[in-house]
């Protein structure tokens, strides 16, 4: 769509390096431009607010996602300079802002499988659980327990004000603000049935405190970015890095590839039951 829209603005050659793939949350686009193309990005911006509907803001993503607060920087090109907006998904309504708390849209479906998975009656421990997606999608359909446990002081703020916004729940969402692993080792060691590692990054670095987290007989998520040369073959990879580097007793249920997230590199979640 984006390089239909900008024919005769820019050149084939151009095109060819334009990313046709744009993340749309409520209102706002956001897209990933290549330095080739800085200099046209205003255009870009102007490009998309005009073709995509409904959207008030086109920002460009100046930096990945980086540091303990899983930020990125974003520079305004068309429209509203305003990173707050609504996003709604499975019967939920989110208040999110793009730039201060993590947030993907591409994570919609891995949201609904665990919601899919998790039995009424369980604990389940979402270690870094943002702006409350996962865990408030979980509970909106079953009736569970879900500490979604942050380190970002903005990303709390908006998980609380998201169990406000939906109040109808199955379940009960216990928004907490801290280190995971600290957060773990003082009040939640042995709680959870389900745990979930939600920062691919870092998996091997929290993987203990996962461990300590979830009760012996219960399951961890265990997501993780893995290089592979073939796309189908990112699941087996990261199959076999967890039993590498796990320290516990482990049956592999299942695992799937999320999303690319670079040259054959993988976010991939291997599910697995523990024993310990």
């Amino acid at each position: 769509m984006l390089k239909k829209a900008l024919e005769g603005i820019l050149s084939e050659k151009e095109a060819s390096e334009l990313y046709s793939a744009f993340d749309q949350v409520g209102d706002i686009i956001i897209v990933r431009i290549p330095d080739s193309l800085i200099s046209k990005k205003k255009i870009i911006g102007e490009t998309l607010l005009e073709n995509v509907h409904p959207a008030r803001s086109v920002f460009y993503q100046a930096t990945p996602v980086a540091g303990d607060f899983r930020t990125r920087s974003l520079e305004i090109l068309a429209g509203e300079d305003n990173t707050q907006t609504e996003y709604k998904e499975y019967g939920c309504r989110f208040k999110v802002d793009v730039e201060k708390a993590f947030f993907s849209p591409r994570l919609s479906t891995e949201r609904n499988r665990i919601a899919q998975m998790v039995q009424d009656g369980e604990v389940v421990i979402n270690m870094f659980g943002g702006v409350g997606m996962f865990s408030i999608v979980a509970a909106k359909k079953k009736k569970c327990t879900v500490y979604n446990i942050d380190l970002n002081p903005e990303a709390v703020k908006l998980c609380d004000e998201n169990i406000r916004l939906n109040k109808k729940l199955a379940g009960t969402v216990i928004s907490i603000h801290g280190d995971a692993s600290q957060v773990i080792r003082e009040h939640l060691q042995d709680k959870g049935d389900r745990t979930l590692m939600l920062l691919p990054e870092r998996s091997d670095e929290f993987l203990s405190s996962a461990i300590s987290a979830t009760k012996s007989g219960g399951i961890i998520h265990y997501y993780s970015h893995q290089h592979a040369d073939k796309r189908q073959d990112a699941v087996q990879v990261s199959k076999q890095h967890y039993m590498e580097v796990t320290l516990v007793k482990s049956e592999i249920l299942g695992g799937r590839m999320v999303r690319a997230v670079g040259p054959r590199y993988y976010q991939t979640v291997v599910d697995v039951r523990i024993t310990k």
